[in-house]
Parts: C-alpha cells; structure tokens; sequence
C-alpha cells in the first residue's frame, strides 16, 4: 500500500490506537463501561471511531491494533466491526503505557519484524487530517532514515497549561530530502511534568517549550529493545503474552494475558524510555490538537452561544451565562439566574458543578468509589 503522496511504502507500517482510558473528569455521561473514547462527545462519531478513520488513509485496517481493557473489548468490536477480533486486545488491569506499547511492539514484530508503529491515543481531536497525514509521514521517514530514532509530536503552546507535560526542544535537525511542507524536527532536550502554574508561564514565554502530545513513530524492534534494555522485567512479561497471542485459541492469549500482565509494575513509556532513550526527535505538529481532558475542551470544539452557553439536547434558559449543558433523551434542562455551571444529565445521574471546579469531578468518582455506589460508575 502506498502513501497518498506515493513517497514511503506502507506495507510495514502498523497503527497501534491506545483505548484504555477511563475519562473520570466526564462522569456522568463516561462510566466504567462507556468511557470518554467510546463517547460522541465531537461530532457524529466515537472519538475511537474518529482516531480509526484517520489513520485509515495511511494504515489499512489488517494493520491496526487497539489496545484497551478487557471489560470494554466487546464495546470496541461492536464500534470497529472493520477490525479483526484478534487486532482488539484487552488488558486484564491497568498498568500504564508502557506496557501496553510493548505489547503491541512485540504484536506487531511478530508479523514483521521490521515494522513501523504509528502510537495514538483513541481521545483526542485532529480536525485537520491532511496535516496529521503529513506530519506522520514524515516521521515514518525519519524512522526510516534512523531506524534507531524515536519520534514523537509536540504541540505548540497556546497558553500556559498545567495540565499538560511538556517537552523541551534542542537543536534543529535535518530532514529527509522530501517534500514536507515546512515543518520542523529538533532533538528533544528534555521532557517535563505537568508544571505549576509559574513555571508553565515561563515554558509559554520561552517558545522552547512544546505540550506533549503523546503519539509516537518508531520500529517496533526499537521500542521492544529500550524496554529490554530499561526495564527487564516487564519485557520478560510481555514476552510470555505475546508468544500466545498469535495462538489459533484466543482463550489461550486471554489466559496468557491473565497470567503474565498484572505480575508487571506499571510505568508510563515516557519514564519507561523515552526520558532515558539516546535519539529521540519532536516533530512540532503542524496540526490542531485537543486532548479533551475536560467539560471545558467540549467547549472549544462545540463553539458556543452569545451568552456563551453550550448545549448539548433539550434546554431553556432564562439569565443564564456561560454554562455547559448536556443532556439526551427527552429530558429537558431548565436553568434560571446562572452563570459558569457544568450540568450533565443521564437517565441514573446529573451532575451540576461550578465550572471553576471541574477537576473536582474526579474527586466525586473517589467518594462513589468509597461509598460503594459502584452501579454508578
């Protein structure tokens, strides 16, 4: 298969989409067994099925891996009937991204063992595709290039958020003698944690600084190697999965995959490797980007009314400002004298939050959780 610009070979490149996020700041409307990726939060599809279609244009579907949790498995087959029920694998727990890069490294260099990995996460949005195809594009030919070489994308701030990591760029580097629409690669420097509110000012006025986006290029056998070399003892684990996962019996992965992956120590792939990795170069996106962390990033991608309202169902409101509803359904909302409110109705919960608060929302799910009102997560 060949790229729409007809310059790299796909045949070996592979999409790896992570979905095993839970969403906890969109509680009511994202549960356990519906979270934020499985919802249409952004127009009239999923925001898996969104990530699924476009990367479609570059990676054929027998190509693509979605990584989630087992109790969501039939979800996503039901949301991707286009996929293979073995390209679905459902992690028994939750043990953070490294992991779960490593096992689709070592799935997909079962199949070829020079192949290519497109990582994204399934819960953001790319409104313009083109872009992205670009960009992704010219990280494969980096890898290509460098074989050695770990790509990732970096976004260029807009304002000072804590709520994202941050990666810090060094020297510029050169890129492969092709067409690429202007865009600019450096050796990444360093990556930082999500930063307190100062220290993000002082990222945004450096212009040195670049929110981490969280998707990645590279072969397959590299990432495998740096968790081999970093952390041996995860890849002792992931190596006993992915022996099994190929096996004609798909209860016998699931029993692989019960038995090896909760004995792995959880860590992020930025801790894993790419802090420790010794080539590692951002792309800095030439493509919008939100990760959707939150009832406000709804806000942004819904637009908004002249009271500055976002409405999602049935509403009326008298004297209300600046408010996020949502509801479904026949159910009607009506809100009287209100500014800055967050009110999210579903048939069995509603919520009704100051908008300044929302990271509190999490907090809510914690006090559900102790209370053992787990029918309502």
């Amino acid at each position: 298969m060949a790229t729409s610009s007809g310059r790299v070979n796909w045949d070996g490149v592979y999409a790896v989409i992570m979905a095993g996020g839970s969403g906890t700041r969109f509680w009511p409307a994202s549960r356990n067994d519906r979270p934020k990726q499985l919802l249409h939060l952004v127009g009239e599809s999923s925001m898996l099925q969104a990530t699924v279609h476009r990367l479609s244009g570059l990676v054929a579907a027998d190509r693509m891996l979605v990584m989630t949790n087992a109790r969501l498995v039939e979800a996503v087959a039901r949301q991707l009937p286009q996929l293979a029920r073995s390209a679905i694998i459902g992690e028994p727990c939750k043990r953070d991204t490294a992991p779960c890069i490593g096992l689709a490294a070592g799935w997909a260099a079962h199949r070829q063992p020079h192949a290519t990995l497109v990582v994204m996460p399934s819960d953001h949005v790319i409104q313009d595709v083109s872009a992205l195809t670009r960009a992704i594009e010219l990280a494969v030919a980096m890898v290509e290039e460098q074989p050695g070489r770990l790509v990732t994308f970096g976004i260029r701030p807009s304002y000072p958020a804590e709520s994202f990591g941050y990666i810090e760029r060094g020297e510029p580097l050169s890129l492969p003698a092709r067409e690429n629409g202007a865009m600019s690669a450096y050796r990444v420097r360093c990556f930082h944690e999500k930063p307190p509110a100062e220290r993000a000012r002082e990222y945004l006025a450096t212009g040195n600084y670049l929110w981490n986006s969280g998707i990645f290029v590279w072969k397959a056998k590299t990432i495998w190697d740096y968790l081999q070399q970093f952390e041996p003892s995860m890849a002792e684990q992931l190596a006993k999965i992915v022996a099994r996962l190929d096996a004609d019996d798909p209860a016998d992965s699931a029993l692989a995959l019960a038995e090896f992956f909760p004995e792995i120590v959880g860590r992020s792939i930025d801790h894993a490797v790419m802090e420790r990795a010794t080539d590692v170069a951002v792309i800095e996106a030439p493509f919008d980007w939100d990760d959707v962390g939150s009832w406000q990033a709804i806000a942004r991608l819904r637009g908004a009314d002249e009271l500055g309202n976002t409405v999602t169902g049935s509403h009326l409101g008298l004297a209300t400002e600046g408010s996020i509803i949502d509801t479904h359904g026949d159910h009607l909302v009506v809100t009287v004298g209100v500014q800055n409110l967050i009110v999210v109705h579903t048939p069995d919960a509603t919520l009704v939050a100051d908008k300044n608060q929302e990271e509190s929302i999490r907090q809510v799910v914690k006090l559900l959780e102790e209370k053992g009102w787990t029918h309502y997560l």
